[in-house]
């Protein structure tokens, strides 16, 4: 909207109004809007993502497919095997000849074996935002229904190269690159415009200076309290009379911290079980992959105040 106001005569005021018109953008969005508007796909979605959740507990497994071992989500780097090796064997179909065959044919069977751990890391992850963002719910059922699609056609054409088809095989593949790349550029929208696998606290700024929190008397020993500073909210919990402080939105996908067990030195997210150490906010448990970020903290007269451990001076 654009406004602007003329005065006529005194006393009178002439108001008058332009509505902007929506900005240009890539055909291929109003698609995309489309497909995050299709409530139909909710309930199938929901039951596959609850399953799926349901089947992986917080702890190793769960763990292990959403990264923790590597400090950020798994299934991008999965993702570039899977797409690397079909995406090449369709390149030596299409310019290697008859003696590129054998090769299209191995890294066709690579391909496939990769997907299997690449699937599962996918859902884990897609399965822990469907209930927050109904958007990504749909996205992401139709960038897995998708997948699954790209696995079949290579699939067959790997039965046919090896049953002595060798040009269906390759029509076979060729098919599946495309769907593929259909897929892919899901899975590039659920990551760069809905930001599924990005830390929930990586465009925080820091509190650099120190900066008022609460009372140190509303600070009890090993209970959970939540203060508002400098607009974001902070967790802050006494430890055999020390206090600890760190980001209150966990870093995973956003759970409020403040609302999760406190016991052994750690805080359990309530949405989805990531526990962080107090003391540090390193990951004891994920699905988190990423530390939570931690905020100095002093006494000053009867007040608490915080700086975030980043802004410490060298």
């Amino acid at each position: 909207m654009a406004t602007e106001t003329t005065n006529t005569t005194p006393g009178t005021t002439t108001t008058t109004t332009w509505t902007a018109p929506p900005p240009s953008e890539p055909k291929v969005h109003r698609v995309l809007e489309r497909l995050e508007s299709a409530g139909a796909l909710d309930g199938p979605a929901e039951k596959v993502a609850k399953a799926v959740r349901s089947s992986l507990p917080a702890g190793g497994l769960k763990d292990l497919l959403s990264g923790k071992q590597l400090g950020h989500a798994l299934h991008p780097a999965l993702t570039d095997v899977v797409i690397g090796t079909w995406t090449s064997a369709t390149i030596l179909d299409l310019i290697g000849g008859s003696k590129a065959r054998p090769a299209a044919e191995r890294l066709i069977g690579v391909g496939i074996l990769a997907s299997l751990p690449t699937a599962a890391s996918g859902a884990s992850d897609w399965a822990d935002t469907t209930v927050k963002s109904p958007p990504v719910r749909r996205v992401g059922a139709v960038h897995a229904a998708l997948n699954v699609g790209a696995l079949a056609l290579y699939g067959a054409s790997l039965a046919a190269r090896r049953g002595g088809r060798q040009a269906r095989g390759a029509m076979l593949g060729l098919a599946g690159a495309g769907v593929l790349g259909a897929s892919a550029h899901l899975g590039g929208h659920l990551s760069f415009v809905r930001g599924v696998g990005v830390a929930e606290t990586a465009f925080a700024d820091p509190i650099a200076d120190w900066t008022p929190a609460c009372s140190d008397a509303e600070v009890r020993e090993g209970e959970p309290f939540v203060a508002t500073v400098a607009g974001r909210d902070v967790l802050l919990v006494r430890q055999a009379g020390t206090v600890r402080a760190l980001a209150d939105r966990c870093n995973h996908r956003g759970g409020p911290l403040h609302r999760g067990a406190v016991e052994d030195g750690c805080v359990t997210c309530p949405w989805h079980a990531s526990r962080f150490r107090l003391e540090d906010g390193s990951v004891e448990r994920g699905p988190a992959a990423s530390p939570q970020p931690t905020y100095d903290v002093r006494v000053a007269g009867d007040r608490l105040e915080i700086r975030s451990a980043a802004s410490r001076p060298a």
